[in-house]
């Protein structure tokens, strides 16, 4: 540890000069870019009071404010293991009286000071302190700590400064938009009024797959204006998030020579857009090529982090599950990130890919939806490269919990996970159809005999092979909402308004626990229903709408998971033995084509994710589109 002293001399401290400059790393901020987000993620007052702004705090006599908050990290160890860098430059605009700490923390949480500066003088100064990153391979984080006596100390404009990258390189970033114009251009805001977020990107892309459109609102020749003709506007067909990032990283890398990253972000997304900054410096910084991730914070929920680095499993069919030593839906106001953990892959809702890495494993596969992330991203982790999801680095998306999967959903959930099994897991055709039909006797227990045909389709068109993603999925989303279509408790009504059921009818009926014995519970239920021994109505909370508890009626008014709306459930014997008699037969088709199917998707694969694939899907002719 060492002590310096700033006195107000009225110079600015500069770094010594190089060829190129140093590269701002990341900022520190003291209040969120929107009001409605938590102030406590970027700064805490500690002791005593302080006034902050989004680029200075004042901290008033006595008292104590810390940056050792999700956003006021430095995520040291990262940059230790991914990154050259051997120190870091903290860089702030300082007056008034009272002291700075550099602080550091390790793997278990533990502090420890690296440098501490007196500030005395009225007499606004640029100050800058240089600690090592040097003892944090498995975890830490550095931060500051300001501390104040009998006057006030104002802390502005505070940069961490690391050496310029190596493999510097412009960044174009794409989003993908359907029918969401709105919060896109609030994005693009967002974006655009931040000049360091823009000085990382050369251009942007956004790719419109909807009918209602950006072009269609008054803002949006405004807020392409901000962008000073960097930002390129897209209109295709709507190929899913898969087709529309797609579409971004196939202009961008039109020029076979382009070297490059390409930051896919999401168009719904709340974002800071210290962010954009974060990932690119530490990408250009990093010693190989590495795909860098940003966190997802829950939007509902802001405080909360989804999962700090995520991990899958392939045959149980769970993406998004946190890796060993990771948060998981976290308190980030209680609970910080000092353990570096490592990442399988990162979700696309904020996600830079370098040019090297595409070009050596593939466009991502045409998918139209789920799974396509998780595809690439074990992909790219089989030909050895790294994902890192980079703490500190984030934006705020939908809760996934508030979204309703009793939807076309299930439908690319189930046949994607088996795709990506039979390319990067071990699949086996026997495992994957008992998994297939547990999900679909939990479905027709739960009168939910919509999402049990929709669940035999998913398999029948994975047994298909790669032929049923020619098209890049785009007519697979109408095929399943017409399956849909043909069930009735897939409509939608208002809460006091559900036909044909009076509220007195219908109590509110809590679940019991997890049944022990599921299997057995799951055959019980299904013979209740054949031998209508189920009787009467209930209302269920979305959160108690399990099978083992909705089955035990013949009819259930069910919340659905965005709390807008419920579905009625009732008991069709006729259907739960025509669909069930038909997931038996599919079962067996799993079990024996299994092995084949796992075969043509291996073989078809190279040619579903090259360019030129792409290019036909697009519709493009390829030197056109270089010319554009």
């Amino acid at each position: 540890m060492n002590e310096t002293e700033v006195l107000p001399t009225g110079r600015q401290a500069a770094p010594t000069p190089e060829d190129h400059g140093p590269a701002i790393a990341m900022r520190t901020f003291f209040t969120p870019p929107f009001a409605s987000l938590p102030v406590d993620l970027y700064a805490k007052i500690e002791d005593g009071a302080a006034t902050r702004h989004r680029g200075a705090v004042t901290v008033h006599p006595h008292s104590t404010v810390s940056t050792s908050t999700y956003f006021g990290r430095f995520p040291a160890s990262y940059w230790q293991r991914w990154t050259a860098v051997t120190e870091v430059t903290v860089r702030a605009s300082v007056s008034g009286a009272g002291i700075v700490r550099v602080m550091a923390s390790d793997s278990r949480g533990g502090t420890r000071t690296l440098h501490t500066a007196r500030v005395a003088g009225t007499t606004e100064t640029r100050a800058q302190w240089t600690v090592g990153i040097g003892k944090f391979v498995d975890g830490g984080a550095i931060w500051l700590e300001l501390i104040t006596e009998a006057d006030p100390l104002q802390v502005a404009d505070v940069e961490w400064l690391v050496p310029h990258p190596h493999r510097s390189r412009p960044t174009t970033a794409v989003l993908c938009t359907h029918n969401r114009p709105d919060d896109c251009l609030n994005t693009l805001r967002a974006l655009a009024a931040d000049p360091a977020a823009m000085s990382a990107l050369s251009d942007v892309y956004v790719v419109d797959q909807g009918d209602d459109t950006l072009e269609s609102r008054e803002p949006f020749e405004s807020v392409r204006d901000m962008f000073g003709g960097r930002m390129h506007y897209v209109r295709q067909r709507n190929l899913g998030g898969a087709g529309g990032f797609t579409r971004g990283l196939h202009e961008s890398l039109a020029d076979d020579d382009a070297v490059l990253n390409t930051l896919f972000m999401d168009d719904d997304i709340l974002l800071e857009p210290d962010t954009v900054v974060r990932m690119t410096t530490f990408a250009d910084s990093a010693v190989e090529p590495t795909v860098v991730g940003s966190q997802m914070l829950q939007l509902l929920h802001p405080y909360q982090i989804h999962v700090s680095a995520e991990h899958a499993r392939f045959t149980t069919i769970e993406p998004g599950l946190a890796v060993d030593g990771g948060l998981d839906r976290a308190d980030l106001t209680e609970q910080l990130q000092d353990r570096r953990v490592d990442a399988d892959y990162n979700a696309w809702w904020c996600c830079l890919l370098p040019s090297e890495i595409v070009r050596d494993a593939g466009y991502p596969i045409p998918m139209f939806f789920q799974w396509d992330d998780v595809e690439f991203g074990y992909r790219i982790r089989g030909r050895g490269h790294a994902t890192v999801t980079l703490p500190g680095a984030a934006v705020w998306h939908a809760d996934f919990d508030w979204k309703d999967e009793e939807s076309w959903v299930r439908y690319f959930t189930l046949r994607n996970a088996l795709i990506i099994d039979a390319l990067h897991g071990d699949f086996s055709g026997a495992a994957s159809a008992k998994v297939f039909l547990r999900w679909t006797a939990e479905c027709l227990v739960s009168m939910r005999y919509a999402q049990a045909e929709v669940l035999i389709a998913a398999v029948e068109d994975f047994l298909a092979g790669p032929e049923v993603l020619r098209d890049g999925d785009a007519d697979t989303l109408g095929r399943i909402a017409r399956i849909r279509a043909a069930h009735p408790e897939t409509a939608r009504y208002a809460p006091s308004q559900v036909p044909g059921l009076r509220g007195a009818s219908r109590p509110i009926a809590k679940a019991g626990p997890h049944p022990a014995r599921r299997r057995l519970v799951l055959a019980k239920r299904l013979v209740w229903h054949l031998r209508g021994k189920v009787g009467g109505a209930a209302s269920i909370p979305s959160g108690d709408a399990h099978w083992w508890h909705v089955g035990l009626f013949e009819t259930a008014v069910v919340t659905d998971a965005s709390q807008e709306s419920v579905s009625v459930r009732r008991v069709d014997r006729d259907e739960l033995r025509r669909i069930g008699a038909k997931a038996l037969r599919t079962a067996l088709r799993l079990r024996r084509e299994g092995d084949r199917a796992r075969g043509a998707w291996r073989d078809g694969h190279r040619a579903l994710t090259d360019r030129t694939n792409w290019t036909r899907l697009f519709q493009l002719d390829e030197t056109n589109a270089a010319k554009e």
